[in-house]
């Protein structure tokens, strides 16, 4: 096996270990990225939802109490505001999703399926918990959800959600009276769900995953040529031409002229030792003559 072939062999075991190795941190990394990219627009969606909410409470519902006593308005719930400006972002980011999931709702839009009822049921059995978090397969992909529970605080709930005899009459126009009754102060009602999707920021994370490997390979390609050349540059050709010194000087061919010396680096003293051994190799055979 030659010294070039020994040297590449090392080289790519080396370079392989390091790709290895750099392409799984990057990996890891990249998806980390990735993952806090999700988290940061899923907490921004449900900040979004919960400004949307104290708008409507606070400076839409006031001015419509009057209206209220003749006419239901659903745009007056801040549940129902929230859902509908999310709705109008869900045209242009589909994937993008936020729901006021509820067990025993009033709008029959925001019963809950069967996992958003696992989350809910969680919060029941857990009153300690503020939110909880995960990711789950849908259709588009994976995605992150946060969710936060939906918990009975303010007696004025109360008035359109304990019984129906207690609802305001134009509600029961609109929804009938078998649904959204039975809530109780203190209860947890629903959960708070926004979902959004991770194949985006993972799309990005692959992207910049290729690009680096790209880069590196391409770094590697560069190296291995370059070091390869000066590989044969600076001892492969300067050994072999010692090689072939050396057998002429074997086969009784003392003509050969002294070994150029270019360097100080150990194949400079291999040179200077060389030439000093055909030197030693002509004076013997000068005194044996």
């Amino acid at each position: 096996m030659g010294l070039r072939l020994k040297f590449n062999l090392v080289l790519l075991l080396v370079f392989t270990l390091g790709v290895g190795v750099s392409g799984f941190l990057t990996k890891r990394l990249l998806e980390a990225n990735a993952r806090e990219e999700v988290s940061r627009d899923a907490d921004l969606m449900m900040a979004a939802a919960m400004a949307v909410r104290g708008y409507t409470v606070k400076q839409v519902k006031p001015h419509l109490e009057m209206q209220l006593m003749r006419v239901f308005l659903p745009q007056s719930v801040p549940a129902y505001a929230a859902t509908e400006v999310f709705n109008t972002l869900r045209e242009r980011y589909p994937e993008y999703s936020y729901k006021e999931a509820t067990l025993n709702p009033t709008n029959p839009r925001d019963r809950s399926v069967d996992w958003e009822a696992d989350v809910i049921q969680q919060f029941r059995d857990h009153p300690e918990q503020g939110e909880i978090g995960g990711t789950r397969e849908t259709p588009a992909g994976r995605s992150l959800f946060r969710a936060r529970p939906m918990r009975i605080t303010d007696e004025k709930c109360l008035v359109c959600h304990s019984t129906a005899d207690a609802a305001p009459r134009s509600m029961l126009k609109q929804y009938g009276e078998s649904n959204g009754f039975g809530w109780k102060l203190g209860e947890v009602v629903g959960a708070q769900i926004v979902s959004v999707p991770m194949a985006v920021p993972l799309a990005k994370a692959r992207a910049t995953m290729r690009t680096f490997m790209g880069t590196l390979l391409g770094v590697f390609g560069a190296a291995f040529v370059l070091l390869n050349l000066l590989l044969t540059l600076s001892v492969v050709r300067p050994i072999v031409r010692m090689a072939i010194a050396a057998n002429e000087m074997s086969a009784g061919n003392l003509d050969l002229g002294e070994f150029p010396v270019r360097s100080r680096d150990e194949l400079g003293v291999l040179a200077i030792s060389f030439n000093r051994l055909r030197r030693s190799l002509l004076e013997a055979i000068r005194l044996i003559e």
